[in-house]
């Protein structure tokens, strides 16, 4: 939303294309919608509110649901953190992309999934 040139609106643009899939929890979804609409990041992206609720409402309609189950709990310090690697997790995904990931230590290597900067990411979507 922030950076309409940058790795993670390529990813974005993969979502939208269907060539990757988001998975989400409720919970995850709805700490997105939060962050998204805060001031500083709609002042930052230019938006309005009503355009930043577009934005969005976009996103949370390509991602696929993931059921949440806390049997993994605790692995982190973060609890926002926990709720990222618990959407990996139930979500059997291979890999997340976020900018955080020294929060994150081995933790999602222990299940089998990799963590990776947007910018990675998005040069291993292109190579595919």
């Amino acid at each position: 939303m922030r950076s309409p040139g940058g790795a993670s609106a390529a990813i974005l643009g993969e979502v939208r294309a269907g060539r990757i899939v988001l998975a989400l929890t409720v919970a995850l979804a709805l700490e997105y919608e939060a962050v998204c609409l805060r001031p500083e990041h709609r002042l930052a992206a230019g938006l309005s509110r009503a355009e930043a609720d577009v934005f969005v409402d976009a996103v949370l309609a390509r991602v696929e649901p993931v059921e949440t189950h806390y049997r993994w709990r605790p692995q982190l310090n973060d609890p926002v953190d926990e709720m990222v690697l618990e959407a990996a997790i139930n979500g059997e995904v291979d890999a997340f992309v976020t900018f955080n990931t020294k929060d994150y230590g081995d933790a999602p290597l222990r299940f089998g999934i990799e963590i990776l900067l947007p910018r990675e990411a998005s040069r291993r979507i292109r190579t595919q």
